[in-house]
């Protein structure tokens, strides 16, 4: 289309009338975005499906449904399931710990000096309230009666 005249000015949401790309030029010219392995992975385990369970049917993930497969079988004594869910476990507990710390940060002296005026408050007010049935009892044991 030439420069010169438009019947309305061309923009966002506003392409040029005719043809929107230049000759032999595709709208996306990378082409389709590729998927590799753990995508799909993730997709089809994602993918729900339907199992009875307890009598009722349920919509269940394909994730879901392997590990209740896996967990009923090593329940009726399957060794090999029995042993790929002990490997599973030990993993996910695996990844669990690393990601806890192992050891609490040391205190800083700000920290410390909190932790004693706590400890000096609790101390202090366990003694009173010592006293305080101290003297409660002592006034028990003195009435008449």
């Amino acid at each position: 289309m030439s420069e010169g005249k438009r019947d309305y000015e061309i923009g966002y949401g506003k392409p040029p009338r005719g043809r929107p790309f230049q000759k032999g030029q595709s709208g996306n010219p990378r082409g389709p975005r590729r998927k590799d392995m753990s995508s799909l992975l993730i997709a089809a385990l994602n993918e729900p499906v339907y199992a009875t369970i307890d009598g009722k049917r349920r919509k269940i993930t394909k994730r879901q449904a392997i590990i209740t497969q896996m967990v009923n079988e090593s329940a009726s004594a399957n060794l090999r399931a029995t042993k790929m869910l002990f490997d599973m476990m030990k993993e996910v507990e695996q990844k669990a710990g690393a990601v806890a710390p192992t050891e609490p940060a040391k205190l800083t002296a700000s920290d410390r000096e909190v932790v004693e005026l706590f400890v000096a408050r609790l101390r202090r007010q366990i003694a009173a309230e010592a006293a305080e049935a101290a003297v409660a009892a002592a006034a028990a044991d003195n009435q008449p009666g």
